[in-house]
């Protein structure tokens, strides 16, 4: 999925849910999609199957991924202690574009890499920055497309009610 497409499809619809806050996704299973570590090394989103997941599709030339991505940093080290998982899936089509963003923005997420964008089309991904979250069973129970500060809180909601269950 090209840096285009996101970006056309990104436009009032993605804002109008960010500022409404997450929405609940319909009981899905998340797809086991491979990924690419910074090293070269490759992760299956099935890894990590029984944990607390968040994964964050963004790009360097995103502007709300500026301001969600340490925020998203934020929860996940406010709430890796208590077994949350978070993954930042970076889009961009160069990979030097996505390094001077990280250099840029300290973190302690695990950014993965997908440049060619098989994984937000495995996810339906419609905007940018989009995040899901997904329960230890692997199903998909919370979605947010787009960004806005005032959904800071909505996440630590929905974050604290899945790890609270089995």
């Amino acid at each position: 999925m090209g840096r285009r497409r996101i970006v056309l499809v990104s436009g009032a619809v993605a804002l109008a849910i960010a500022v409404a806050g997450g929405r609940p996704a319909a009981a899905t299973q998340a797809p086991d999609v491979t990924l690419q570590r910074a090293d070269g090394g490759r992760i299956h989103l099935s890894d990590y199957k029984g944990k607390v997941l968040l994964v964050d599709f963004w790009a360097s030339w995103c502007t709300s991924c500026k301001t969600a991505f340490p925020a998203l940093d934020g929860l996940y080290r406010e709430y890796q202690p208590r077994g949350f998982e978070a993954l930042a899936v970076n889009l961009d089509e160069e990979r030097r574009s996505a390094d001077a963003f990280l250099a840029a923005h300290p973190h302690h997420l695990n950014v993965l890499f997908d440049p060619k964008g098989a994984s937000p089309a495995a996810f339906g991904v419609r905007g940018m920055p989009t995040s899901f979250l997904i329960d230890r069973a692997g199903t998909i129970r919370f979605t947010h497309v787009g960004y806005a500060g005032n959904v800071d809180a909505t996440y630590r909601k929905e974050i604290a009610q899945l790890l609270g269950e089995p």
